[in-house]
């Protein structure tokens, strides 16, 4: 029996606690009440930095916080990846996965988390069409002409790439393994070289970046046989898919999207998810990645995840059979 002078106490008491209790769930529900952090693996001045700025200052205005963008590149992007798995999964720090993720479990001999268990997709965000160009020296002027002369001589007609394992590496592998059509691959230390010797003729083919290229295609130094993703390049409309020229399902885009620790409340992954959508569906959006060869990509929080499944089993499989290694 609680005595009669101690019950305005204890009745204050509880009337404290659950004004507490109510208060720290309307704390939870207005995520966010503080800035966020957008963690990508490449520095300043790449595709991956560019995309990231733009659908960040987006996101922040339909979040009402700032989202800043922080470049920890290094190890394959493994060195952001781990930053963000070991945050907390409250929204607060994303990840800006790519294909580098989904190529690095085969690619390296080990990596320190695993791509699809420790990261919770949000939204797919952009992607960066590529096209197969050549030397007009080589005399082909078509997807078919290149799979004919390929053939013709195995190996005879090099491909030149930014690296072992990098995507314009990649794609001319799964090429030549789609279609019998063996070439050599000869990497360089990044595009800019690479781009240098596929002008002079040295290595007549290359799968490189629409940006990078289609300024030479213009002027006539190159010619543009196809792009290599599911969709027409919008910088280049006019040029068919691989895909399109009879090569099921070749898609070798460069694509980026936004996800969170595994874990983060699925009322959060829907702010999160909601704000993503908005950005990349914006004209303005559009207009700023436009110049960069960036378009923004499409999809929610399942196709994201599909997406990434599908990269996994595909680039294994290119991998393992073309022998592989990182430098």
């Amino acid at each position: 029996m609680i005595p009669s002078f101690a019950r305005p106490a204890r009745l204050g008491a509880v009337l404290l606690s659950l004004l507490l209790a109510a208060s720290g769930a309307h704390a939870q529900s207005e995520f966010p009440d503080h800035p966020l952090r957008l963690v990508i693996g490449f520095p300043p001045g790449t595709a991956t930095d560019a995309a990231a700025r733009v659908v960040a200052a987006k996101m922040a205005d339909t979040l009402k916080q700032q989202v800043a963008v922080d470049n920890k590149p290094g190890a394959g992007t493994n060195i952001a990846a781990m930053a963000v798995v070991h945050a907390a999964p409250d929204g607060y720090t994303l990840f800006m996965l790519g294909n580098s993720n989904t190529v690095n479990p085969a690619l390296l001999k080990s990596v320190p988390f695993d791509v699809q268990k420790d990261f919770a997709p949000v939204a797919l965000a952009a992607t960066v069409p590529s096209i197969l160009v050549v030397n007009p020296a080589l005399g082909v002027n078509s997807v078919a002409q290149l799979i004919a002369a390929a053939k013709a001589r195995p190996g005879k007609i090099f491909f030149a790439s930014s690296g072992n394992g990098t995507m314009s590496h990649l794609a001319g592998e799964l090429f030549g393994m789609s279609t019998g059509a063996k070439m050599t691959h000869v990497p360089y230390k990044g595009s800019s070289q690479a781009v240098t010797d596929l002008l002079a003729g040295t290595v007549p083919v290359m799968f490189a970046p629409a940006s990078t290229v289609l300024p030479f295609v213009r002027d006539g130094k190159l010619k543009a046989l196809a792009s290599t993703g599911t969709t027409r390049a919008r910088m280049a409309p006019e040029l068919p898919t691989i895909a399109e020229l009879g090569v099921k399902n070749y898609d070798t885009r460069i694509w980026f999207g936004i996800a969170a620790p595994t874990g983060t409340p699925g009322q959060v992954m829907h702010k999160l998810a909601e704000a993503v959508d908005a950005a990349v569906a914006s004209d303005s959006v559009r207009e700023q990645l436009a110049p960069q060869g960036i378009e923004p990509y499409r999809g929610d929080a399942r196709a994201f995840a599909e997406q990434i499944d599908r990269e996994l089993k595909k680039w294994s499989a290119v991998i393992k059979s073309a022998g592989i290694q990182a430098d």
